[in-house]
């Protein structure tokens, strides 16, 4: 008897622990449409409440108990397949999803549910390219970073502005990335359009908060731009014909449901409608402006855990002016050039690693020349790079990422070369500026328990700046000025730093959760921008001996809540940020200034402040989408030389910013969109009082940034109308059946500015009237770029 006990519990531990024996669901899941892998795809056990989310590669890794489940798949736009899978072993399972059955808005209530409320992203936004399509866009260009601007927590530089601020950080503290390599300046046409083809973009993650540890170098925010692969099951053709630019895109099979391509261009023609509206005997004949640009990717499945992804993209903007009359001429161009080659390998069905070389180029430069006099200003970064990213899942509870990167830097601040008919001037030597910058990470997200998820943190990195390299130092009465040679790998300065990184999210009940967030970030490269110049001439620069690297600091704390099952999503969140060590150019400071100089001798140095709150209410799902944004913020500066060391408004401070967006799909061939921006108006320098001092005019300017422009308001409207999808055909028997299209076409229009509201762009001082006539007055006038803009596009794929 005893040993029938004895053997009995034996039997029933055994069976306990057989029961408690996990097995790990792992595959990728793409798109039956085109091969392409799904981004945040979402696989469900509803059975046992588990789940999992697709990488950027479309992989997932599910750990749970042995057993016969019905699985879930589900992807926004797409329908949702139930499969049974009998978990007894690790299993591999990949899977297409496609659209056959279900509306596109009954799918994206199961692809989105409850992700506002249950993850951990504070601060964080992903965009839907599709709904991106259908907004109002700027002389018909669909531009991704124009609707970032809709969000809260994100302004605009200036009308038409390309640059965006993000919780009162400058525009430099935004990390860029085009297939993990960085973009330096993301704007065509003076940053009135990205350099984003909207046709090549698969996916748009914005990260404004709570700055995840495998992202780094940056203070304020990463803006994540991934490109599409291809189509891997035939060839397609799409593109459109706009009022300034026109575009094409061809994709395809490498080798079918293997590997793909993508290729995808675009070129405006101001440059042509300028030169045929233009006359050859006009003074301004040669004038004109142009930008062009083109997006490539490549991807093939080498084996079933190894994949490769190749990435490129090259843009060109060249803006030139001419006058016969006074001999005078300008050319400037700038453009990007950008390369990523990926390796993914899976270890098994739990390990993920992602092996990426980058390498990204801007270059800018300014000639002009007059009678025999000709001058040029170049400026530019180069960066080589690479990072290694591993991705582990023990289980659905527990996930860990830890990696390294590493870049090499190249700057070339300003070089300047003048001369005059055969006489060179001595301008100096060009200074180039070197360094390493490189970091690891280690990143853990994990549930305590039901309600409390944690993603922690830790990112340590460091910066190296190296020769060769001569600094100067500038004497004064008592001295000469002197200067120190370092050759070639002497480390001039180096810094070091740990960068703690965490957000939590607490449920309060099934819809609402209570979210905040903590970053702490190192920035070893500064833009500065000179006032005195009215050209981008912006400079990159790296860290030095004199120039620190930035560093800053961000606090969040939210609330989130879903209404009516998830049909609204709401948040309110509020934040405090810090950043030291920020780089301004001196007063009156010109590239020029820097000859046989070091441009860090002209640059001043300061600390700044930004708080704030952001209401967002969003409709995710129905015939009528959109959001409203909300935010009030506080931004300021203080540099000890500048404005008697006071602190001063950011000159991007807004201490109102309202957005409102909506999309109306009316019917299946009707797509109506609408967005409205109110802002409060940008801070500016302005004279408070004026003088005459030997026949000249002068003046005595106010605080730095005291004078507010006016508030900037504008309605947007649009509409897309697409054709029938279907024809009618005749099949064997004679009867007629529908039968899907191979060309497809639709026309978008849009409206820009609808009110014509004059919205400035800048205000300058103006006088009239003669001073000794007692009639003579100073005025303030305002200039205004565009008026209301209407515009039509014609897109068409097959």
């Amino acid at each position: 008897m005893k040993y029938s006990i004895v053997i009995l519990l034996l039997t029933v531990l055994n069976l306990g622990l057989s029961a408690q024996e996990k097995f790990t669901l792992s595959g990728y899941i793409t798109d039956a449409r085109n091969g392409e892998s799904l981004i945040g795809a979402k696989v469900v056990v509803p059975s046992i409440s588990q789940g999992a989310v697709t990488n950027n590669y479309g992989f997932f890794s599910l750990t749970i108990p042995q057993g016969v489940y019905q699985v879930e798949f589900r992807a926004t736009g797409l329908d949702t397949k139930k499969v049974e899978i009998n978990l007894d072993k690790d299993v591999r399972f990949d899977i297409e999803l496609g659209t056959e059955m279900q509306e596109l808005q009954e799918v994206e209530v199961s692809a989105k549910k409850g992700e506002n409320v249950n993850s951990t992203k504070i601060g964080q936004i992903e965009l839907d390219i599709d709904q991106i399509k259908t907004l109002p866009a700027f002389m018909g260009e669909v531009d991704v970073v124009k609707t970032i601007q809709l969000l809260p927590g994100v302004s605009s530089v200036s009308e038409g502005g390309q640059g965006f601020y993000v919780r009162g950080g400058g525009p430099d503290q935004n990390l860029v990335l085009l297939d993990e390599a960085v973009v330096y300046n993301a704007a065509h046409l003076f940053g009135f359009f990205s350099v984003f083809n909207a046709d090549a973009v698969k996916s748009v993650n914005l990260i404004k908060g709570g700055m995840p540890a495998n992202f780094g170098g940056r203070m304020s925010s990463v803006l994540e731009v991934n490109m599409n692969e291809g189509n891997n099951k035939k060839f397609k053709i799409k593109g459109g014909i706009g009022a300034i630019s026109s575009r094409l895109t061809v994709e395809g099979p490498l080798k079918k449901d293997r590997g793909s391509f993508i290729i995808s261009g675009r070129r405006t023609y101001i440059d042509i409608i300028m030169k045929a509206a233009i006359p050859d005997t006009s003074p301004f004949a040669g004038s004109g402006y142009m930008f062009y640009d083109l997006n490539l990717k490549a991807n093939y499945k080498l084996t079933e855990k190894d994949k490769i992804f190749v990435s490129g993209y090259y843009g060109k903007d060249i803006f030139s002016f001419g006058s016969r009359e006074d001999d005078f001429s300008v050319k400037m161009p700038w453009g990007n050039g950008i390369g990523a080659v990926r390796w993914n390998h899976l270890f098994n069905s739990k390990l993920f690693m992602n092996t990426s070389a980058t390498f990204s180029d801007y270059q800018f430069s300014f000639g002009s020349e007059q009678d025999q006099f000709r001058f040029e200003l170049l400026s530019g970064i180069r960066d080589i790079g690479g990072k290694v990213d591993f991705s582990y899942f023990p289980n659905t509870r527990h996930k860990v990422k830890w990696g390294a990167n590493y870049t090499y830097h190249t700057f070339i601040p300003t070089s300047v070369s003048a001369e005059s008919d055969s006489v060179e001037f001595n301008t100096g030597v060009a200074q180039k500026l070197y360094s390493h910058e490189s970091a690891i990470y280690l990143m853990d997200e994990f549930d305590l328990n039901e309600k409390l998820r944690i993603n922690a943190g830790l990112r340590y990195s460091t910066y190296m700046h190296v020769g060769p390299f001569i600094r100067y130092i500038k004497g004064d009465i008592s001295k000469p000025d002197t200067s120190i040679t370092y050759n070639r790998g002497d480390v001039i300065k180096f810094y070091q730093g740990l960068e703690p990184r965490i957000s939590m999210r607490y449920v309060l009940s099934k819809s609402s959760s209570l979210k905040a967030g903590y970053s702490y970030n190192y920035q070893y490269v500064h833009l500065t921008s000179l006032s005195a110049v009215s050209l981008p001439t912006d400079i990159w620069y790296p860290s030095t001996d004199i120039a620190k690297p930035q560093k800053g600091w961000q606090a969040s704390i939210g609330y989130f809540k879903n209404l009516m099952d998830d049909k609204f999503e709401t948040s309110v969140e509020v934040y405090y940020k810090g950043m030291n060590n920020l780089i301004e150019f001196k007063e009156g400071a010109i590239p020029g200034d820097n000859v046989n100089d070091n441009t860090d001798n002209l640059l001043v140095f300061g600390k700044g402040w930004s708080y704030g709150a952001e209401f967002f209410f969003k409709k995710s799902y129905g015939k009528l989408t959109g959001w409203v944004g909300y935010t009030w913020s506080n931004t300021e500066r203080v540099f000890e030389e500048l404005n008697n060391g006071n602190p001063f408004p950011a000159k991007y401070d807004r201490r109102h910013d309202l957005s409102i967006v909506a999309g109306y799909k009316l019917n299946a061939r009707w797509t109506f969109g609408a967005s409205f921006i109110y802002a409060t108006g940008n801070t500016l320098t302005l004279p408070a009082s004026w003088y005459v001092q030997d026949q000249n005019l002068l003046f005595n300017y106010g605080p730095r940034n005291s004078t507010r422009m006016a508030p900037y308001h504008r309605l947007d409207l649009s509409a897309t109308l697409y054709d029938k999808p279907y024809k009618k055909r005749k099949n064997d028997e004679g009867e007629k059946v529908l039968v899907k299209k191979r060309f497809r076409s639709n026309w978008s229009f849009s409206i820009y500015n609808v009110y014509n509201r004059a919205n400035p762009f800048f205000l300058y001082v103006d006088n009239d009237g003669d001073f000794l006539q007692g009639d003579f007055k100073i005025t303030v006038k305002q200039v205004t770029l565009f008026p209301v803009i209407p515009s039509v596009t014609w897109n068409f794929e097959f």
